[in-house]
């Protein structure tokens, strides 16, 4: 029997506000443990929470970012278990009321295992924000629970059970990371635990609609935790069921290193957690001025831009891909190809020399030597016929070097492109005169014989002739 898995993402995502959720603690990474924390999000008796309309706000941007329905009424509720990064014994969450409904995320480009996606929708079921909880550390036979986590503010985002494969769900996540990067409202840093992901996968016959036993894996820190983890188990489903076995609903943890799942417990349900709302805290209202204000900040979408360079610059839709994986790397293609005739060469030069350059150097794009200006001047100097594309090879080197600009260094060591017809005519009957064999065999209609003769020419011209010139001048002497 043929199966297929059903697969839906439940990621918790931090947001960068300056302080926590229902109290005045710094909202920050890499503090001294246990630092910022307060009566409120310590829990103590009598203390009560006052919420962070910034939260409320970056939310409610994510949502529009992913076209979500805002709900103009939504509520407050406690979530109660026992754990002790919980130090009120219960959560501040939102429950049936939750502040975005619907919606989805985009999904295209190459998989993580290399093939092609289909371009399509994941969908959304809500949005909630909540506050986290505090970070439990393991060292052998002690445990230590560090409380400055406890009341930063967060998001869960739980999609439909709409993606079919690992190659997918990734897709889903690298997406959904660009979309709330581009809103601005986190830096969704998995390293930091500012992007956390449970999964939910079940495998059913191809064909048919019920869906199969729902297994959770948690303990996942990468998108390529999330990809493996999801190859194993599928396979490990598809297995047990092929062998006559039975799946129970169940939270597997996910081992990295031996990579593999295991049992961790049973799926605990809603009604475990004995909702309600919760008495110290007013619901929230967003007003339709309120809301249209939001609308009206909001930044563009990764896919509305992506769509948007192959429409207005002409590029493909994989540079375009590639382009907007990241915000800054967008912007700078944007700055470097404004008033350039031809923008694909910007791209080609972004993807090939800039980013390999950054990745050798280990340096950031904000740190860039070479500035959108500088690149957008050089890919000029090549559109002129000014200097080649090798040449301007070199010239981008010394560029990431030393910061100067193109035509600067053109200038200094006398670059510039060859494309006096006089000169390179000299240049190519000598070196016909110099090559009679590969000349004979371009003669005898190997085609391919006439590189040898360019490659001669640019040799002898120290690379500035100019290469076009040098092949039509090639074949007229060749071919009359």
């Amino acid at each position: 029997m043929e199966y297929e898995a059903v697969i839906g993402l439940e990621v918790h995502i931090e947001l960068d506000t300056q302080t926590k959720i229902f109290c005045g603690c710094r909202n920050e990474f890499g503090a001294e443990p246990n630092t910022n924390v307060c009566p409120v999000c310590l829990g103590y008796p009598g203390s009560l929470p006052v919420m962070n309309r910034e939260a409320v706000r970056k939310s409610i941007l994510a949502g529009l970012m992913c076209d979500c329905e805002i709900a103009a009424y939504s509520k407050w509720d406690r979530k109660n278990y026992y754990y002790p990064d919980m130090p009120k014994n219960y959560q501040i969450s939102q429950y049936d009321l939750p502040l975005c409904l619907g919606g989805g995320v985009p999904i295209a480009g190459i998989g993580f295992s290399g093939e092609p996606l289909a371009e399509r929708t994941i969908g959304l079921t809500r949005i909630h924000l909540e506050e986290d909880v505090a970070k439990s550390t393991h060292l052998g036979k002690s445990s230590g629970v560090d409380f400055n986590r406890a009341g930063v503010p967060l998001m869960e985002i739980v999609s439909e059970p709409d993606m079919r494969s690992a190659d997918e769900a990734h897709a889903y996540l690298v997406a959904l990371q660009q979309i709330m990067e581009y809103a601005g409202v986190s830096a969704c840093d998995m390293e930091k635990g500012q992007m956390r992901c449970d999964v939910n996968v079940s495998v059913r016959p191809v064909g048919e609609t019920k869906l199969g036993t729902k297994i959770e894996i948690k303990n996942l820190n990468s998108f390529r935790a999330v990809h493996r983890s999801l190859l194993y188990e599928i396979e490990r489903q598809i297995e047990e069921l092929g062998d006559g076995g039975k799946l129970f609903q169940e939270t597997r943890r996910w081992d990295d290193a031996a990579g593999v799942t295991s049992v961790m417990r049973s799926k605990e349900c809603a009604h475990d957690y004995r909702y309600f709302p919760d008495p110290d805290l007013m619901p929230v209202e967003v007003s339709p001025e309120w809301l249209a204000e939001l609308r009206a900040e909001m930044p563009e979408t990764p896919h509305a831009r992506r769509a948007r360079f192959v429409a207005e610059y002409g590029i493909t839709p994989y540079d375009a891909h590639v382009l907007t994986l990241e915000k800054p790397t967008a912007a700078y293609f944007e700055a470097a190809a404004r008033g350039r005739k031809n923008p694909k060469l910007v791209a080609n030069w972004i993807q090939t020399e800039l980013l390999g350059a950054l990745a050798k150097n280990t340096c950031s794009l904000a740190n860039s030597p070479v500035s959108p200006a500088a690149l957008g001047e050089l890919v000029g100097l090549i559109e002129a016929n000014t200097i080649s594309g090798k040449i301007a090879k070199d010239v981008f080197a010394e560029m990431f070097e030393t910061g100067k600009a193109a035509a600067a260094i053109v200038q200094e060591k006398g670059l510039q492109q060859v494309t006096d017809t006089g000169a390179i005519e000299g240049l190519v009957d000598a070196a016909i005169a110099a090559n009679p064999k590969p000349v004979e065999e371009y003669r005898a209609g190997n085609p391919k014989a006439i590189q040898f003769l360019v490659g001669q020419v640019m040799k002898n011209s120290r690379g500035k002739a100019n290469p076009q010139m040098v092949v039509e001048l090639l074949r007229q002497r060749l071919d009359g």
